[in-house]
């Protein structure tokens, strides 16, 4: 599978060969639903906090008696059906993170790639620098590689000027080879990958 290779001014210099054992396998969509689900809850806080019953403040005596008030028996206003009452099962914080194995989530990672390659939304950049923080600029490029919405921008490594020129326009990520996920591949409609990030991609996952 071959696809066109653009400069950062959209036009075509060339192009490349897409590695079949990453680009080109057959889409696995049980294993990359897990995956991405396995990604949301790593991302978790777990923070969240309600008092029981026995926490809340006050209700130590009983309300009324028992017997004879032609109302409800009651041990205390903190009792769950009470307002200011403590809250049924409350959540406490605890950790929602869970592992996977290795292969299963390389698996999900060429599916995801393969899906991008099929639906021809990958978009090759032959050098993809930035001289000046510049979002300007930056949006001027995403606009000539036919860059409308989402994008995941990829580079080689860390390029703080790509990073910092792209950072607030929205729905555009920029990350580098070797950080790249399944759950930031299918959320953004376009993968713009640096020439040489994807030489990367392609030495690490084949």
């Amino acid at each position: 599978m071959n696809v066109k290779v653009y400069n950062m001014s959209g036009v075509e210099v060339g192009e490349v060969e897409l590695n079949e054992a990453i680009f080109g396998i057959e889409p696995n969509q049980a294993v990359v639903h897990d995956v991405v689900k396995n990604h949301l809850a790593n991302c978790r806080q777990g923070t969240q906090s309600a008092l029981t019953r026995s926490e809340v403040s006050g209700g130590g005596i009983k309300p009324w008696r028992q017997k004879g008030t032609g109302r409800a028996r009651q041990g205390s206003i903190r009792a769950v059906q009470w307002t200011h009452g403590g809250v049924a099962f409350a959540p406490k914080p605890r950790d929602y993170s869970y592992t996977l194995n290795k292969k299963v989530k390389r698996l999900a990672l060429k599916s995801a790639l393969s899906a991008k390659a099929a639906a021809g939304d990958i978009i090759v950049i032959d050098d993809l620098k930035m001289d000046e923080v510049k979002t300007k600029t930056f949006k001027t490029f995403l606009n000539a590689v036919g860059v409308e919405k989402k994008a995941l921008v990829v580079t080689p490594e860390k390029n703080e000027t790509v990073y910092m020129s792209a950072r607030n326009i929205p729905g555009v990520q920029v990350t580098f080879a070797n950080l790249i996920n399944v759950y930031d591949i299918l959320n953004a409609g376009k993968f713009i990958v640096d020439k040489a990030a994807l030489a990367k991609i392609e030495e690490v996952f084949a």
